[in-house]
């Protein structure tokens, strides 16, 4: 079976890719494949922080692997917090941490307006290909959980829904998620190209 490493080791964005890619790909994560330290995230655009993850990867593995990098986009705040979503409430915050800020900052505002974007990089024999999800809806005024989702998944309504993310079965959200979205994109190239170039782990 073909193999990427996923420059990332957060359990929940593996288990939400792993689940979408429905094992046609044997997903590995950063830990799995021996790598540890500071994955640089210092560029000012979702598809700049992919690439700088995947390189990292690449740089010291020379196997194919993919990064990701999502932001979520609030209108009424001109787009923040974007490509900070992550760190939003600083450096070493919390979902939680993140999600307080972001409501306190939309509190008393009418226009909750937002989307979720997801640009994956995949560097694959040397070469880069991207891929890019996005899904519409809105902040909702609190939280809405059932123990689901991580992240904003919590306070985020997509559009024609009446629950958050974070009240989706994994199955639903997937489908209709950014990441999703572009992991479904992501797949459909693996689907298309024989591995020809992939790079063994071994």
């Amino acid at each position: 079976m073909r193999r990427l490493i996923f420059a990332t080791n957060n359990k929940h964005k593996v288990e939400e890719v792993r689940a979408a890619l429905n094992g046609t790909v044997e997903i590995v994560t950063l830990a799995e494949a021996g790598l540890c330290g500071e994955i640089p995230e210092t560029a000012d655009t979702l598809q700049g922080n992919a690439l700088q993850k995947a390189q990292w990867v690449w740089e010291r593995t020379h196997c194919d692997c993919f990064a990701d990098d999502t932001g979520l986009e609030v209108e009424a705040l001109d787009g923040a917090p974007g490509v900070y979503s992550a760190r939003y409430a600083g450096e070493h915050c919390s979902f939680d941490d993140n999600i307080d800020k972001l409501l306190g900052a939309l509190e008393g505002e009418n226009n909750r307006r937002a989307d979720f974007r997801t640009v994956i990089c995949l560097i694959e024999g040397g070469n880069t290909q991207y891929f890019e999800g996005r899904v519409d809806g809105q902040i909702l005024t609190e939280r809405h959980s059932n123990g689901e989702g991580f992240g904003y998944d919590p306070v985020f309504m997509p559009d024609r829904f009446a629950v958050s993310f974070a009240e989706m079965p994994l199955d639903v959200k997937n489908s209709i998620s950014h990441r999703g979205l572009a992991v479904k994109q992501l797949a459909e190239y693996l689907s298309q190209t024989n591995g020809t170039q992939a790079a063994s782990l071994q």
